[in-house]
């Protein structure tokens, strides 16, 4: 099984155009200012394709994708 991927929105490129929640509506939604809201638990595997897809839909590339361990955590090789 894969690492788990976590969706994250930086909050400062984005222009709330709604492409990426349009694009994903099971991984994104709206609030009341039109800026997306991604569910903090990691990206299900089923849900990955929608998620890129998203992620590329965005104008300004708010949409990044991370591990679900924290830095000082991570695995070195």
């Amino acid at each position: 099984m894969a690492e788990p991927v976590h969706l994250v929105v930086d909050r400062t490129a984005c222009a709330g155009h709604g492409l990426c929640y349009a694009t994903a509506p099971d991984l994104l939604e709206a609030d009341d200012f039109g800026n997306p809201v991604v569910d903090a638990g990691p990206i299900p595997e089923s849900q990955l394709e929608f998620a890129q897809r998203a992620a590329t839909a965005c104008p300004e590339r708010a949409l990044t994708f991370t591990s679900a361990l924290p830095p000082s955590e991570e695995k070195t090789s």
